[in-house]
């Protein structure tokens, strides 16, 4: 048995001969060479573990090496899968994290495209020929949109939030004592949490009220002479109802002016559209945040604002000079691919077209034209062994951003008395583009509030070629 084994394993091709043959230079001539080294490999030593298993007979180690390229193929499909690509979410949440958050609108494509082809006045001044300053155009746009006084304000962009409220607390509060109510140490996505970053920052952390009341006389009572700034965050992925309250943002600013005390809003979300005329209460915004006075305003750029992801700030610009002689803040400046995006997202707010921004345009989406939508899939989709109906179901903003706060909408509900909703899923994963929805009581549904009305056509055929052959 041994001496057969041994004669099976000289007649499998070395690594050297395969890439030699034809099949084998066609594969390299398609994907990087140590890609296609490992997978060639990865063939062969699955070739040789049959035959030591003995699953592999002469009569067919023939046929099995005929067919070696196209199991080479197979394995490179598998690894081009594991890289990063592009998503249907039919989850029917905006900002989805997962899933990459908030989809760039075509301006910023294009603008991403531009740059990204060739070399660009990042940091060139194209009048005087001298070196200029990066992100200057973005900076100015970030105060226009925030309808502050140029002269008084200014603005700053970093690769994050947390970026921004880091270098913002390290540049103005380093050795001193940063005063929070209780009720806003959140914790964030990743572990991210707002004590742990104070310390890091360097700033001494002062709680004042409780977790669900905090007055105004709370933080009165916490200023002393080490005080270097008042902070408030942003609730941004849990509520708190019932027997609360929490001191105004402009109480906050007041305090602090008459304390000599900057106040610093960690706003987290950059929107900047009245979210209660989409059905979701009223929220909090960055408008409003950077209207009350405060010294310094951070948002984020993708979050509810649409654009790449990037943490922009605008404030006094005696505050934002502090932020820009941080050493720090060469450490999270960004790239020419995010300024572009974030120009490109800001102008399309100035110029009165929000809708060409994904995100905005999801979140002014009709629920009657979603539920029209559905009631087209629905029809294309029944199938013999997939039945497809419209049923009403909640959006969500998503992203921590409006906690608790649904949008009126309808999902596409499929259901096979013969396939479990994890299995129908996970079918749906595995199509090109992949079809990302929820699953829900056994049943599969696909809000359309989070997909593109143009990509309609496209993926009803898809998924109908799917579901036709869902069930063997």
């Amino acid at each position: 048995m041994r001496a057969e084994k041994n004669s099976l394993y000289q007649q499998l091709p070395q690594v050297g001969e395969f890439l030699a043959s034809a099949a084998g230079q066609e594969l390299l001539r398609r994907h990087p060479r140590p890609i296609v080294l490992e997978a060639v490999r990865e063939a062969i030593a699955e070739l040789r573990n049959e035959i030591a298993r003995g699953s592999v007979t002469e009569s067919v180690l023939a046929m099995e090496i005929e067919g070696l390229p196209r199991r080479v193929a197979a394995g490179l499909g598998v690894r081009e899968h594991r890289a990063l690509q592009p998503v249907i979410n039919a989850t029917g949440v905006i900002l989805q994290t997962n899933l990459g958050r908030a989809p760039l609108s075509d301006a910023a494509i294009e603008s991403v495209a531009a740059v990204a082809r060739g070399y660009c006045n990042l940091e060139f001044d194209l009048d005087s020929g001298k070196r200029g300053h990066r992100g200057a155009r973005v900076e100015e746009l970030l105060v226009q949109i925030a309808e502050c006084d140029a002269a008084e304000s200014a603005g700053l962009v970093v690769n994050n939030c947390a970026a921004a409220t880091f270098l913002a607390l390290n540049s103005l509060a380093e050795g001193g004592e940063v005063i929070v109510s209780r009720g806003e140490l959140v914790e964030i996505g990743g572990g991210f949490r707002v004590p742990d970053i104070l310390r890091k920052s360097g700033a001494r952390l002062v709680e004042v009220g409780t977790t669900n009341r905090t007055r105004i006389q709370d933080y009165a009572d916490a200023v002393t002479p080490e005080t270097r700034l008042i902070l408030r965050v942003h609730r941004s992925n849990f509520e708190i109802t019932g027997f609360t309250e929490q001191a105004e943002l402009r109480e906050l600013v007041q305090l602090g002016a008459d304390a000599g005390v900057p106040v610093m809003v960690d706003q987290g979300t950059g929107c900047i559209l009245p979210l209660h005329e989409y059905g979701l209460g009223r929220q909090s915004s960055f408008l409003e945040a950077v209207k009350s006075g405060a010294a310094l305003v951070c948002a984020s750029g993708d979050k509810l604002l649409g654009g790449p992801q990037a943490g922009v700030v605008v404030g006094q610009q005696s505050v934002i000079r502090k932020l820009r002689r941080n050493p720090l803040y060469r450490a999270f400046r960004v790239d020419k691919l995010t300024i572009a995006a974030l120009e490109a997202t800001l102008l399309a707010y100035l110029s009165g077209q929000p809708d060409s921004v994904p995100v905005a345009r999801m979140l002014r989406m009709p629920a009657e034209m979603i539920r029209s939508r559905c009631g087209q899939w629905a029809a294309a989709l029944s199938t013999a062994s997939v039945r497809a109906t419209v049923v009403p179901t909640d959006s969500v903003v998503g992203g921590g951003t409006t906690p608790g706060a649904t949008m009126a909408s309808f999902a596409v509900m499929l259901q096979s008395p013969q396939m479990s909703a994890e299995a129908l899923a996970a079918q749906l994963r595995h199509l090109q583009p992949p079809v990302i929805g929820r699953i829900h009581e056994d049943a599969v549904l696909l809000d359309l509030r989070t997909v593109d009305p143009a990509a309609d056509d496209a993926l009803v055929v898809m998924l109908r070629a799917t579901l036709d052959g869902a069930v063997e």
